[in-house]
């Protein structure tokens, strides 16, 4: 959904994008036409003339030459263009069948999504001082449908089954009975729930057509369109895939601009004629390079038992998939999770799963500011569990000190250890922002607790921040979360004990609440020593966070910071660490912090700078939000360092493994796995040992096949699929001295431990493939073999990467293509790295402002349903507001297995029995 902002853009847009006269003329486009019930309504339906769209563009009503809303402005928003693209499959057997069933399909599914986004149209009501928006249910657009892409290098074009909707800025307000501005807002925030319903309509309406249908991770294709043919029919999409990637650009609307930035000459004279000829060839082509005699292409699958899905296992994997790593989510999000789960079954209808979602009693919905929020009653029994652990300790234990003895220690961390030696509480909770010497503290604490006779266990929730920075702080024991939950000895030693939790503010709630247990079951005491204003876990819940303000644990808060040497950088620190990031930029940009860049040349100074900084014999990191910005900064600064001779010339390519960072539903789910990928075992199952790791090598009607370095081939137990992870498998150029990063926890070839998030230096790089490491603080060394898997460079990682972190410099890349990842908590963590300087590289200095002003707090489920408890309650009310506000349909097709709840004659969502 791309916004056109002025009249004149919104004419040039037809003329250039829309019309017949664009792309190679003839007949690879479809004539435009006017569709909506606003058309409708002015008498306007039907084929588009350039006059018309014109006098759209100028806000005139081409029924009447008036105005067709009561404000136009050159800089108005004119409208936006909605576009609609088919798989690369469907598109193939489009430009391949002698007749039009595909296009016919495609435009219908068109047009049930741009119905679906019409009845959710809305305008702004601001009369008699109102401030609210008004449902209308009227839009009006114009669509064009293109049989082809752009070509690539003079070539062809390839096909592309596409379409543009041009949506103009009107609705028809029936309370005002006047056509006025529409409010967009809502729409193009639930972009993602259409395309899921688009993405149903279609391949429900190919499989009725006879195609079989088989869903992947973002999509589907049409089964018997070999992957080696889909590829050759998308030179377009790998040259803005390309040329994306050498520009670090992932923001749908960057890659838009991007596509349009680097179109081809238009093609004048070819027909869909000439074009399918040239295409059968290509395609014999391929097929004898591929040793095949017949066409590859093959419409009509073969007719197999279909596996049997419901609705509710739709709303189930939605559920497991969506709260894995939020409490609290809109309920569009989780229906187009259902939604795209369904597909390749047309007998499970859009309906079904919408009735399903509405009836499910696990689940509770509040409206929040026009949105429909979701939770479930099992996320909410959890937050309120922990809560209830954490206050029913209050008062319960003796003082470790009854008369506070001498500290050294002034000003606030002073007072934080003294409210910790001197609670009665179970909890006590030490806050502190980026820098504050929140270590120095407990250095101080744990032997005074120590002295009072008490054992202490000390844990963090990674690796790196327990067994690297605790125990290089002298923590000798300092271990991890997930130890003490499995080690019954450890948990039996905390016994009338201490146990202190760093880094807790990356703790989610399943987590905490587990601690919570066993420190009551122990009768221990519970230290939380965190910063809410980080990152925080990516298993959902902000924990920390809920019970300081939902269950009120009193907190004791190091806010004075000692990391930043430069007082003016500091107090930008400060205003990140209370959210008031507008004056943080304001003493940012007195201090020549934010740079301007070049669109064209978006690493050059970033580069220049870093390589300055080690010139000068100081420490230096580089940050981005995103991994794909982190490994294209990576590139140019090594190809910087290479030409200045600061790596070896010597490179040897290691297997990187990169995680997909699946949730547990999606892992479990065959269609989002792919062969040559790799599975890492996080537990020992059944003849599987943990740490292994076995590579995908096919897929059939017993499972999923892996295969392992010794060819022994197991079925992947998609069953437990919390108990291993999935990888990327790709290659990365070492040298000697570069600067790596371990992403996994392992052990070198002489078995001592490697952690993740460790920083390395290479010593050597030998032919043999063994790479000598050496690390950056502890100066041990280490070897590995080239297949080690888990390592990266570590010039440019993201902020979550980095939190923890301190370095002299801290240079962050931040064009407009990272500003979806943006937001409070990733730029307060990313400015707060830097001891001495801080230097911040955009190309939209007023819109990154904006952006990292988004708070990254994540609404817990007791903050969803504002403290109210009677949860049934609250449930059936808001199912009542979801069957008087949903469209009032029934499914086609009721799946066997439905729930078949009473019959209640108020609900529109009752099957028909």
């Amino acid at each position: 959904m791309i916004q056109s902002s002025s009249a004149a853009h919104a004419k040039a847009y037809f003329k250039d994008e829309l019309s017949r006269s664009d792309y190679y003329v003839t007949d690879q486009e479809l004539q435009g036409k006017v569709q909506g019930l606003l058309a409708e309504r002015l008498g306007i339906k039907g084929q588009v003339t350039k006059d018309l769209f014109n006098d759209l563009c100028d806000n005139i009503n081409p029924a009447t030459g008036k105005a067709l809303t009561p404000r136009t402005k050159d800089d108005r928003t004119v409208g936006y263009d909605i576009n609609f693209h088919c798989p690369k499959s469907v598109s193939i057997l489009h430009v391949l069948s002698k007749d039009d069933h595909i296009l016919q399909v495609f435009e219908r599914s068109v047009r049930a999504t741009m119905q679906d986004i019409e009845r959710d149209s809305k305008t702004r009501v601001r009369t008699r001082g109102r401030d609210e928006e008004r449902p209308t249910g009227e839009l009006l657009w114009v669509d064009f449908t293109h049989q082809t892409a752009r070509p690539v290098d003079g070539s062809m074009p390839d096909p592309h089954l596409h379409a543009h909707c041009f949506v103009f800025n009107a609705t028809w307000d029936e309370t005002e009975q006047r056509i006025k501005a529409c409010q967009f807002r809502d729409i193009k925030r639930d972009m993602p729930y259409y395309q899921a319903r688009f993405q149903k309509y279609l391949s429900d309406d190919l499989i009725n057509l006879g195609y079989g249908i088989e869903a992947t991770r973002t999509s589907f294709e049409v089964k018997g369109v070999p992957k080696s043919i889909i590829g050759l029919f998308s030179k377009r999409t790998d040259e803005i895939g390309r040329m994306a990637k050498e520009k670090g650009i992932i923001d749908a609307k960057e890659l838009d601009e991007l596509g349009a930035r680097t179109r081809s000459k238009k093609q004048k004279g070819h027909s869909m004629e000439d074009l399918t000829i040239e295409w059968r060839r290509q395609i014999h082509e391929q097929s004898e390079k591929e040793g095949k005699q017949e066409n590859p292409v093959i419409r009509y699958a073969k007719q197999k038992e279909e596996r049997l899905l419901t609705p509710e296992q739709c709303i189930d994997f939605a559920v497991q998939h969506g709260f894995e790593r939020a409490s609290v989510l809109q309920d569009r999000r989780l229906l187009a999770s259902a939604y795209r789960y369904s597909i390749g079954h047309a007998k499970v209808s859009l309906e079904g799963i919408t009735e399903n979602f509405a009836q499910d009693s696990r689940l509770i919905h509040v409206e929040e500011k026009g949105k429909l929020m979701t939770t479930t009653k099992a996320v909410l029994a959890e937050e309120q569990r922990m809560v209830r652990l954490a206050r029913q300790g209050q008062g319960k234990l003796r003082p470790i000190y009854n008369q506070l003895p001498e500290l050294q220690s002034k000003g606030q961390q002073k007072a934080a250890i003294e409210h910790v030696l001197s609670t009665t509480n179970r909890v006590s909770i030490i806050t502190g922002k980026a820098g504050t010497g929140k270590t120095t503290t407990l250095q101080e604490l744990v032997p005074l607790i120590e002295q009072a006779g008490k054992t202490i266990t000390i844990i963090a929730p990674s690796s790196e921040a327990s067994r690297g920075t605790l125990r290089e702080s002298g923590f000798k024991q300092a271990d991890t979360v997930s130890r003490l939950k499995l080690d019954r000895d450890m948990q039996n030693k905390l016994k009338g004990q201490v146990l202190i939790v760093d880094e807790a503010g990356m703790l989610g709630t399943r987590d905490m609440t587990r601690l919570l247990e066993i420190a009551d079951q122990q009768n221990a005491r519970l230290i939380l020593v965190g910063d809410t204003r980080q990152h925080a876990s990516v298993d959902r819940g902000d924990a920390l966070r809920i019970l300081n303000t939902v269950a009120g644990i009193k907190t004791a808060e190091i806010s004075k910071i000692y990391r930043q040497k430069n007082e003016i950088y500091k107090q930008a620190v400060e205003d990140l660490s209370v959210g008031d990031v507008a004056s943080a930029f304001e003493k940012l940009e007195d201090m020549g912090a934010i740079k301007e860049i070049d669109p064209k040349k978006p690493y050059e100074m970033l580069v220049n700078d870093y390589l300055d900084t080690l010139k000068n014999k100081k420490t230096a990191l580089v940050i981005s939000p995103t991994r794909q910005q982190s490994d294209e900064v990576t590139e140019a600064l090594r190809q910087k360092m290479k030409s200045s001779g600061m790596l070896g010339k010597k490179e040897k390519q290691m297997v990187r493994l990169q995680n997909l960072n699946l949730t547990e539903a999606q892992k479990g789910d065959w269609r989002n796995l792919q062969e040559g990928q790799v599975v890492q075992f996080n537990q020992n199952l059944p003849h599987i040992k943990r740490g292994s790791q076995w590579t995908i090598s096919a897929f059939t009607e017993k499972g999923i096949h892996i295969q392992n370095e010794a060819k022994e081939t197991r079925i992947l137990p998609t069953e437990k699929s919390k108990d291993y992870e999935v990888y990327e498998k790709s290659l990365i150029p070492i040298a000697r001295k570069d600067i790596v990063r371990v992403t996994r926890n392992g052990f070198d070839l002489q078995k001592k431990d490697l952690l993740n998030g460790q920083m390395f230096e290479v010593l050597k790089v030998s032919n043999s493939g063994k790479i000598q490491l050496r690390n950056l603080i502890s100066k041990t060394e280490y070897e590995i073999n080239q297949d080690f898997g888990h390592l990266s460079h570590a010039y440019c990682i993201t902020s979550h990467a980095s939190q923890g972190k301190s370095v002299d410099q801290v240079l962050i890349a931040q064009p407009a293509a990272t500003f979806p990842a943006t937001s409070s908590k990733q730029f307060y963590v990313s400015v707060s790295r830097g001891k001495e300087g801080v230097k911040i590289y955009t190309d939209k200095k007023q819109e990154l402002m904006e952006h990292a002003a988004k708070l990254g707090d994540r609404q817990s489920a007791i903050e969803l349903i504002s403290g109210k408890t009677d949860t049934d309650l609250i449930h059936q009310q808001i199912r009542d507001k979801i069957n008087r506000e949903m469209p009032k349909t029934t499914p086609k097709n009721p799946q066997k297995g439905d729930r078949k709840p009473a019959p209640n004659k108020d609900n529109p969502y009752e099957p028909k029995l």
